[in-house]
């Protein structure tokens, strides 16, 4: 998705949208039906423009399907730490969502590759954003400050720094969660401690 499209206007709406496509799309995949664009519109009711404003190909949302079938939604995610620490859920969330890119790196990366040759300006469904939206909906600090916070939190969790720690950086996988789970607690640890959350 366009990130300027995304970003302006009725964001809610486009994620509401967005979320509309890929679900129309997991229920032809899970029917067994090798489908189209034009099939997902058709099952989804949305114009094939407005389509392939969030996908340009099918190879595209292809891929995201296939590893959206295996991803737990951000309140689900949540439900398990609704009895945790704000740091325990934080942790929580890093830990499934490195985990998840673990379990299906390969499905990441060629969405990743297959995102990068169709249009540099994509934006995918943020999940992880949205997941630490909801841990840190009760803490007490401006909407300037949380959004910040969640963009950062955001880093150290998921496909990017999978790559980035066994393409460049040559950790293994216990390596690469061992490392950001470190990186997080000092992030944590520093936040925390500054502004005596």
């Amino acid at each position: 998705m366009n990130n300027k499209y995304v970003k302006t206007g009725r964001v809610k709406q486009k994620l509401e949208t967005r979320s509309k496509i890929l679900n129309s799309a997991k229920q032809l995949a899970k029917e067994g039906t090798a489908f189209n664009l034009e099939d997902v519109a058709s099952k989804s009711g949305i114009s094939r423009a407005t389509i392939y404003r969030y996908y340009s190909n099918v190879e595209i949302l292809s891929y995201e399907v296939g590893i959206d079938l295996g991803t737990k939604n951000p309140e689900d995610i949540m439900e398990e730490f609704k009895d945790s620490s704000l740091k325990e859920m934080i942790f929580g969330i890093q830990n499934y969502y490195n985990d998840h890119a673990l379990r299906h790196e390969n499905a990441f990366r060629k969405f990743l590759s297959a995102n990068l040759i169709s249009a540099s300006e994509k934006k995918r469904g943020a999940r992880r954003n949205m997941t630490l939206q909801l841990a840190l909906k009760q803490a007490k600090m401006s909407r300037k400050e949380k959004d910040k916070l969640v963009n950062l939190l955001a880093i150290l969790m998921g496909i990017e720094p999978l790559i980035v720690s066994k393409d460049v950086s040559g950790l293994n996988n216990e390596e690469f969660k061992e490392l950001l789970r470190w990186g997080m607690e000092l992030m944590l640890r520093g936040y925390f401690n500054e502004n005596q959350v």
